[in-house]
C-alpha cells in the first residue's frame, strides 16, 4: 500500500463504515455498496452486478439516478461471455480489482462488438471490477463505470482495500442467509423499482394483472410493463419465477 495515501485510507473506512448499517440485509448490503464507493472512488455508474455464469445474464443493482434500461441489459447479455472483467474474474479467477485496460487496451477495446453495442450506447469508455464472491455457478462483483479518464493505478490498489473490507462483510451477510442463495434474492429484489416491486408483492399474494391495477389505482397495462420489466431485470420469463426470484417464495 505504499502509493496510498492517508486520504485513501480514510475514504476505505469511510465506505466499511456505511456498510456496517447493512448487517444481514443483502438488499441493503447491495444498495449501500453502490452509494458509498463513488465517495471513496469516482464513478458515473457503480453497480452490484450479479452474474449467472450457467445463463450468461446479469442481474444489476444500481442507485435510481444510473438505472440501466432493459435494452441496455440485452446488450450486455449478447457480449457476456467475452466481456474482459466476466474472463478474468470468472473464467480466470482472478482476485482483486481489475480495470478492462488491465486485460485490453483501450484502442483494442474501443474497437470491439462490446464497446461499440453496449459502452458507448451508455456512455462509458472505462471499467474496474472489485470481486465480492465467485463460484462455478455465480459472479458478484461492485462495478464503477466511468469516460474519459481511466482508473489509476493508485485507485484499483484503494479498492483492492476496500473491497477486501467488503468481502468480509458480504460473508456475514452470506452466512446470517436463511438458505444457501437466499442472500441473492435479497440483492435481486433490490435491482426493481418500488412500483415493481409492489406489483410483485401483490402477484405473490395472488391477485391477477386488473387486481393489481385495481389496488395500485394505473391501468392493467402498466402493471404488465411493470412486471415484464421485473422479468427482464430478474431474469427470469414467468410470474412464478419472478416472485420466486425476488422474495424466495412460492405461489400457492
Amino acid at each position: 500500500m505504499a502509493s496510498l495515501r492517508k486520504s485513501d485510507l480514510q475514504a476505505a473506512l469511510g465506505v466499511a463504515a456505511d456498510m456496517a448499517d447493512a448487517g444481514a440485509d443483502a438488499a441493503l448490503f447491495a444498495r449501500l455498496g453502490v452509494e458509498s464507493l463513488p465517495r471513496a472512488v469516482a464513478s458515473e455508474i457503480t453497480t452490484l452486478s450479479i452474474c449467472d455464469l450457467a445463463s450468461n445474464r446479469r442481474h444489476v443493482v444500481g442507485c435510481a439516478a444510473s438505472r440501466l434500461g432493459d435494452e441496455d441489459r440485452a446488450c450486455f447479455d449478447r457480449h457476456f461471455a467475452e466481456h474482459p472483467l466476466v474472463r478474468f474474474h470468472a473464467q480466470k479467477r482472478g482476485t482483486g480489482a481489475h480495470r478492462i485496460s488491465d486485460s485490453l487496451p483501450f484502442g483494442r477495446f474501443r474497437h470491439t462488438a462490446l464497446y461499440s453495442d453496449y459502452y458507448r450506447r451508455i456512455g462509458i469508455d472505462h471499467v474496474v471490477a472489485v470481486p465480492i464472491a465467485v463460484d462455478s455457478r455465480t459472479l458478484v462483483s461492485f462495478v464503477l463505470n466511468r469516460k474519459h479518464r481511466d482508473f489509476s493505478d493508485r485507485e484499483v490498489e484503494l479498492l483492492d482495500v476496500i473491497g477486501a473490507l467488503l468481502r468480509r462483510q458480504h460473508r456475514h451477510v452470506r452466512e446470517a442467509s436463511r438458505s444457501p442463495g437466499a442472500w441473492l434474492l435479497g440483492t435481486a429484489a433490490a435491482a426493481l423499482t418500488p412500483r415493481e416491486r409492489d406489483v410483485l408483492r401483490w402477484v405473490a399474494a395472488g391477485k391477477t394483472d386488473r387486481d393489481i391495477a385495481e389496488l395500485l389505482g394505473c391501468g392493467h397495462r402498466t402493471v404488465h410493463k411493470h412486471l415484464e420489466r421485473s422479468y427482464a431485470k430478474l431474469g427470469v420469463e414467468t410470474r412464478t419465477a419472478a416472485v420466486m426470484r425476488a422474495f424466495g417464495v412460492t405461489l400457492g
